[in-house]
């Protein structure tokens, strides 16, 4: 085929043509033939879109660069707006491309469509028998800005794994079911989204890539654990006794402590919290009525011997663990076969009627009595601590102990405020008054005969106290302690009103007699006059201080074998006046202008 060559420019001069030679002429309109399909080419690829170019329906043919990306923003630009509708696992959602960063290349699709820039004459002059076409547009990634986004997407639609489970919920079973976890791919969502955005159909769903996870525990195991366990385990209450106590647990404090738990395999065990269920009301209320603790046989004196009034009783402790060796496995069983019985930890009373003989319990020891003005503290405190000590069997080279048997002063304990002496002067702190019982406490083993291993007096002497036979107690810092070296146990009896306390002791006497002698008063010092605005201020009424010593003396068969000397040295109770504040600076402001007179 013969190409024919354009017009030539009008700057070729037509008789520069003419004069050439005729083999010349004719090469050369040949060569001029090329040479202005090139040069035509390249006036015609100047920058401009090739006709019938068209990018998603947009004709851009014949355009300049800026026109066409100008005119794809104005057409293209609300396409590239629209959200797309996305899933992830089984959660719907939409999103909006831009915030994705994903958006529409405008000038990479322009440059797409543009003639070829190759400078080459056979492409250049190719491109003058050719025309445009569509063109896919291009699209841009902000590729940190998309991870970003979608990162922040996959902690609102990302469905963790669901385990099977069975639950309790008064005394009904609860299974749950089962489904997988859905993660968002975000990685590969990115490109998933870009081919969803350059397809635009503003219809299409797009699932966006996930990573799942499988439950460990299936629908299959749950079903079997609700047939072999749950159900029957809330089909009917649950019967125990525990020493003589039986009582009954329902279905839903049963279900209120009980869980099905899976272990790595996938497979579902129960678990019974025994400690919750020991310690629900339900339970804990008819155990209560227990008793925890072993009870000495009562004794009594009959003359000088001593008798049995009640026999003493075992303790039964039930332990958590007990608890629910006992319940498990009644909950899979039916009918009357749903009762158990709970082993439980039994102390023995130390005095029985049966040994009460054999340990030497045959005789009152010694007995004291201490009176008091009463008070509602007094009283409260007195009586506690009596109740904590009454029954304490001391066996033959043992111990005892005031603050381990009654324990510290508290209102835990069941010990209320009253008035105490601290730093030589009456405050008020739990435990008040508790002093009568230590000092009755003291006379009682001081006649006894047996070995004191700590003691101490008051720093006041107190006048409802004999003189050097007193002692108080302080909890962590001062104990009152003896030690049992007569040979045989010894039981402690004690008993209160509410203006005494009686501490006795019965065993069998290792002296014939305990007598006191008691020296007269030495080292005498008057104490002094304060007054006080403390907010808790306990007036003081004065009192000497002075030494005193006490011979405790042993005699057998009508003879002093033993003395034993006991010193005790008492500060001066000052005289304690309580003052409000205000009349305090104004008793000074006057003895200030008296003294300036």
């Amino acid at each position: 085929m013969r190409l024919r060559a354009p017009s030539v420019p009008r700057t070729v001069s037509a008789r520069r043509i003419s004069s050439l030679p005729p083999l010349a002429l004719a090469g050369g309109a040949l060569t001029v033939g090329i040479g202005g399909l090139y040069l035509a080419g390249l006036l015609l690829s100047g920058g401009d879109i090739e006709g019938g170019t068209t990018v998603r329906g947009v004709d851009i043919g014949g355009l300049s660069r800026t026109e066409a990306v100008k005119k794809l923003q104005d057409r293209l630009g609300p396409a590239g707006a629209r959200e797309l509708t996305v899933t992830v696992g089984d959660r719907m959602t939409t999103v909006d491309p831009r915030k994705v960063g994903i958006t529409f290349d405008y000038e990479r699709t322009v440059d797409r469509a543009g003639r070829t820039e190759s400078a080459d004459p056979f492409s250049v002059i190719g491109g003058l028998f050719s025309s445009g076409g569509p063109v896919e547009p291009a699209v841009h990634v902000d590729e940190d800005r998309a991870h970003g986004t979608l990162k922040k997407m996959a902690k609102a639609l990302d469905q963790k794994v669901r385990e099977g489970a069975v639950a309790f919920e008064n005394g009904q079973v609860r299974p749950v079911t089962p489904h997988s976890g859905q993660a968002l791919d975000t990685d590969a969502a990115v490109g998933t989204l870009s081919t969803a955005f350059l397809e635009g159909d503003a219809k299409a769903v797009t699932a966006l890539p996930t990573h799942e996870t499988k439950p460990k525990v299936t629908e299959r195991e749950m079903r079997r654990a609700v047939r072999e366990f749950a159900e029957p385990a809330m089909s009917a209450p649950v019967t125990l006794t525990a020493a003589d106590r039986r009582f009954t647990i329902d279905q839903p404090v049963l279900g209120e402590h009980l869980t099905m738990r899976a272990d790595d395999a996938g497979h579902l065990t129960p678990k019974l919290d025994a400690a919750g269920l020991r310690a629900d009301p339900a339970v804990a209320h008819p155990l209560s009525t227990l008793p925890a603790r072993a009870h000495n046989a009562e004794l009594r004196l009959v003359g000088n011997r001593v008798g049995v009034a009640e026999d003493g009783r075992a303790g039964h402790v039930v332990t958590d663990k007990a608890l629910g060796k006992a319940v498990m496995p009644l909950l899979t069983r039916r009918g009357a076969a749903r009762s158990g019985e709970i082993a439980t930890l039994v102390a023995e009373p130390q005095v029985t009627r049966a040994n009460v003989e054999r340990l030497g319990l045959r005789e009152q020891m010694s007995s004291f009595t201490v009176n008091f003005e009463p008070a509602p503290y007094r009283s409260r405190n007195i009586g506690r601590a009596v109740e904590l000590i009454n029954g304490s069997v001391v066996m033959p080279g043992k111990d005892w102990s005031f603050n381990r048997t009654v324990g510290e002063r508290t209102e835990a304990n069941g010990f209320v405020e009253g008035v105490m002496i601290l730093n030589d002067e009456f405050t008020r702190a739990p435990g008040g008054g508790v002093s009568a019982v230590a000092t009755t406490m003291f006379n009682a083993m001081f006649f006894a005969g047996v070995k004191p291993l700590e003691h101490g007096a008051h720093s006041f002497y107190i006048e409802r106290y004999p003189e050097g036979r007193e002692a108080t107690v302080a909890w962590g810092s001062l104990d009152l302690r003896f030690n049992n070296d007569s040979g045989h146990a010894i039981y402690i009896q004690a008993h209160s009103t509410d203006s005494s306390v009686t501490i006795s002791f019965l065993g069998t006497r290792k002296y014939d007699d305990i007598g006191a002698i008691k020296s007269a008063r030495t080292n005498v010092k008057q104490p002094e006059r304060k007054v006080s605005t403390a907010e808790r201020c306990v007036p003081q009424t004065p009192l000497e201080g002075f030494d005193v010593a006490v011979q405790r003396v042993f005699v057998q068969d009508g003879q002093v074998v033993r003395r034993e000397p006991f010193r005790t040295h008492y500060h001066p109770r000052d005289e304690i006046v309580c003052e409000p504040q205000s009349q305090s600076q104004s008793q000074s402001q006057s003895q200030s202008q008296s003294q300036s007179q």
